[in-house]
């Protein structure tokens, strides 16, 4: 991975990181103030919401440092070792989090007649949406150890061909 592409991934998860803590800092009490406004609807979801709300931000932003892991060991050429994979489970996990919370709020929001039907319908295939791309992610784990496997051989095959010479 070229300097410059490592810059521009590392500048948009800065970005991202900055937009994420500036939402948990400013838009969630507000989310959390009008859920508690109003003509009553939500009232009685707001803890809940605010918290799945809060936390799925804190899912984002531990894959968003993971990554930032990743592409700091692919910059120094270490990416193919068995320390990458703590990385990748934590990636997986936290998708996997998120998925989880996306549909424990359409859980929360399903009961009354505050939000529609569809609305929850519509969260529950983002629930889907998102275990994909945890199968995404897993499936290219399994590249990952595909990868590290030949690089442990190939450096096998290369000391024992230094041993011969």
């Amino acid at each position: 991975m070229g300097k410059l592409t490592v810059l521009a991934l590392r500048a948009v998860l800065v970005v991202l990181l900055a937009g994420s803590v500036f939402v948990q800092a400013v838009m969630v009490p507000l989310l959390a103030a009008d859920l508690n406004e109003g003509d009553g609807d939500l009232a009685h979801v707001r803890t809940p919401v605010v918290l799945i709300v809060l936390l799925g931000f804190v899912a984002a932003q531990v894959v968003l440092v993971c990554v930032w892991r990743l592409v700091t060991m692919v910059r120094r050429g270490t990416v193919f070792s068995h320390a990458a994979f703590r990385y990748v489970h934590v990636v997986i996990g936290a998708i996997a989090a998120a998925a989880a919370l996306l549909f424990a709020l359409a859980v929360v929001l399903a009961p009354g007649e505050a939000v529609a039907p569809g609305v929850v319908l519509l969260i529950c295939g983002a629930v889907v949406a998102v275990l994909g791309v945890a199968l995404i992610v897993l499936v290219l784990r399994m590249l990952l150890a595909q990868a590290v496997a030949r690089d442990v051989e190939a450096a096998r095959m290369r000391a024992e061909l230094e041993e011969v010479i």
